[in-house]
């Protein structure tokens, strides 16, 4: 049995394989993430409330389904999908008035499914590609192993975890991880 916190997310396990390991504190990261978001309306979630960053929580969330697509279905998985928002420029952080955050939650959490079902069976010694103008911030290796993906998207969820905690503040106050 996971164990919880009492707003529900999972805690890592504290003794365990280096797999459980990493994908516990995955999905706290994940978790996290929905949680920031939680009680807000449409217009709430759109509003840039650390000035002068245009960043949103809707943003962050789009960003972010953006994110698990590239690096688990494209790199890992090595599958040709088109990007979700736009041609990949921006990540998903512009949004308009037509975008909500449901929407956007929809999306990432079938992302998250995704990559999940990507991973269930491999092997943390697995190895995606980079696309080659991307190598070039590895010193020209493209492959990249399931484990150093799994920790990617770990410090991913950490560093926008942090800005979704100052978005989150500004807009209602609501503090805490």
């Amino acid at each position: 049995m996971t164990a919880a916190l009492p707003d529900g997310r999972p805690v890592p396990p504290p003794y365990a394989d280096e797999r459980a390991t990493l994908e516990g504190w995955l999905e706290l990261g994940r978790a996290t993430l929905e949680l920031k978001c939680s009680g807000l309306d449409d217009e709430q979630a759109r509003r840039a409330s650390v000035p002068p960053s245009p960043m949103t929580l809707t943003g962050l969330v789009r960003h972010m389904a953006e994110v698990e697509r590239s690096w688990f279905q494209r790199v890992f998985a090595g599958l040709g999908v088109p990007w979700l928002y736009g041609d990949g420029v921006g990540g998903g952080f512009d949004v308009g008035p037509e975008h909500g955050l449901e929407e956007a939650l929809t999306t990432w959490r079938a992302q998250v499914a995704r990559s999940r079902e990507l991973t269930a069976g491999a092997s943390l010694e697995d190895a995606g590609l980079l696309p080659e103008a991307d190598a070039g911030h590895l010193g020209g290796e493209r492959r990249v192993s399931l484990r150093w993906i799994l920790v990617h998207m770990i410090g991913e969820y950490a560093r926008h975890n942090g800005h979704a905690d100052l978005v989150r503040e500004r807009i209602d106050g609501a503090t805490g991880v």
